[in-house]
């Protein structure tokens, strides 16, 4: 009696075509996270918003369980939590989580800096000066989702040019969490995105002149560490007003 060969999980199909395989629920599953991401960073999903699970499967035509593996990645990355029986929500970091946040991203983008002022290339460089020449215009004629989007840009470009793929992981998840605690405990929204102090940072990169970049990295982050504030009635106080917002 002749055995049949047994088919790994990537290569089995039902024969109507319905069952996906592996690989394809593999890139669903990135792009429900990529989204999902990209829109609580853009403050699209703002923190205690409920992700609804049931509504991502029927736009991506997937299972739930297509989503939920999406959704614990998001929950790894701190940009989800679930609650017991209840369900699964936008993260609202406490104040603890924010002074841990801020803390690190200020010792990471100094020792970025440190890489790039021994690795970057004048056309790196280059670049760099044009992505801030976009910020500057998007500050007179963008809105403030583009100026949130291009601000945070800066940095994670600016991590690449240090060519350590480690670091500049870690650099965009801390940013992506900081979305969040700025969009709970903001509380002094000023109109720039930052244009201005990345120009300066990126002309002591040029003028290889470190220590002027730190000092200036580190005013830049002091600047927006000093539009929140850490404390715990300040994050209910935007939850509430976001509910009022919703139906008001």
């Amino acid at each position: 009696m002749r055995k049949m060969r047994r088919q790994s999980p990537k290569a089995m199909t039902a024969t109507n075509g319905s069952v996906e395989s592996a690989d394809t629920h593999d890139d669903v599953s990135e792009r429900i996270r990529a989204t999902l991401a990209a829109a609580i960073g853009e403050g699209a999903l703002k923190p205690g918003t409920k992700i609804l699970e049931e509504a991502i499967a029927e736009h991506f035509g997937v299972s739930r369980t297509v989503v939920r593996g999406a959704l614990g990645v998001l929950e790894s990355d701190h940009l989800l939590e679930r609650k017991r029986n209840r369900g699964t929500f936008v993260a609202e970091p406490s104040v603890e989580q924010a002074k841990s946040l801020f803390e690190a991203r200020r010792k990471i983008e100094r020792l970025l800096l440190e890489l790039v002022i021994a690795r970057v290339t004048p056309e790196q460089l280059d670049a760099l000066q044009k992505l801030t020449d976009e910020e500057e215009h998007i500050h007179h004629h963008g809105d403030e989702k583009s100026k949130t989007v291009l601000s945070g840009k800066f940095h994670i470009v600016l991590a690449e040019m240090a060519g350590n793929p480690v670091l500049t992981e870690v650099l965009a998840k801390i940013v992506a969490r900081l979305s969040l605690v700025m969009s709970l405990y903001e509380e002094d929204r000023k109109d720039d995105c930052g244009a201005d102090h990345h120009r300066m940072i990126v002309a002591a990169l040029k003028a290889k002149d470190l220590a002027k970049a730190q000092q200036l990295m580190d005013h830049h982050l002091a600047d927006i560490e000093g539009r929140v504030r850490l404390t715990e009635g300040q994050g209910d106080r935007h939850t509430f007003l976001a509910v009022l917002e919703s139906f008001s």
